[in-house]
């Protein structure tokens, strides 16, 4: 996505100044109402829960990987743009790259991941914007959830701004890995309630991360669990 007019950003250079993190710009925007309309007939796409993210300020949103549609599905409800983390090789790719590009994507080498992509997250976030992680690194092989990397743990550390955890449901049965064909299915998207600065600065030292990533996981476990139970009962959750 553009910043309005200054040109598109370069996430692969930090030194490069960032557009404002509450603009969502004329692709993002484009590309929001045409999948809303989309997925709310294909996938009979539902998320609630998103209405507890602060307004303004910057946040880490972590959540489980079913699909490549995740980044999709965790950004359509918002009126806020999400930063996320992509594989440096998609922003190759003819046309998906040009969108990564566009809509604030910034890349990870998962071969050799870089202190250079900790501090452009903690750049992001300490600028105002959502960033978006995916812990497990990868899709999940099967739906279920998979062991969370522990990467994430620093950028919570030294961020230090408030964790929103997101349970995904149904990604995995609309595009399972090695699969081009959207399927018709309902996916279910929940935000739980956050983790504030507060709770995590509990978890301030390196010896805690084992801690920090249980926690992290229940979390995000919950919120997975009340979204397949919306998605396969068609009643919302309560509260998460």
């Amino acid at each position: 996505m553009n910043d309005g007019g200054k040109g598109p950003m370069t996430p692969s250079s930090e030194a490069s100044p960032l557009p404002p993190p509450m603009v969502r710009g004329p692709l993002w925007f484009t590309l929001q109402i045409l999948l809303q309309n989309f997925f709310c007939v294909w996938l009979g796409y539902r998320a609630c829960g998103y209405e507890r993210l602060e307004k303004e300020g910057g946040a880490l949103i972590l959540a489980n990987h079913q699909s490549f549609l995740d980044p999709l599905l965790v950004g359509l409800p918002l009126r806020r743009p999400v930063s996320f983390l992509a594989r440096a090789n998609l922003l190759s790719v003819p046309v998906i790259g040009w969108i990564l590009r566009n809509t604030f994507a910034m890349p990870i080498n998962q071969e050799a991941a870089s202190t250079a992509s900790l501090r452009e997250t903690i750049r992001r976030l300490h600028h105002g914007f959502l960033v978006g992680v995916f812990p497990e690194g990868t899709r999940s092989p099967d739906g279920g959830m998979s062991e969370l990397k522990p990467g994430f743990a620093a950028i919570v550390r030294r961020a230090k701004h408030p964790v929103y955890p997101v349970g995904i449901a149904g990604a995995y049965q609309a595009l399972p890995i090695k699969s081009w064909f959207l399927k018709p299915t309902r996916v279910r998207i929940v935000f739980g309630e956050p983790l504030s600065v507060a709770e995590l600065e509990q978890y301030a030292s390196r010896e805690q991360d084992a801690a920090l990533i249980e926690l992290v996981r229940t979390r995000i476990a919950a919120c997975c669990e009340a979204a397949e139970g919306w998605r396969t009962t068609g009643k919302p959750p309560a509260a998460v």
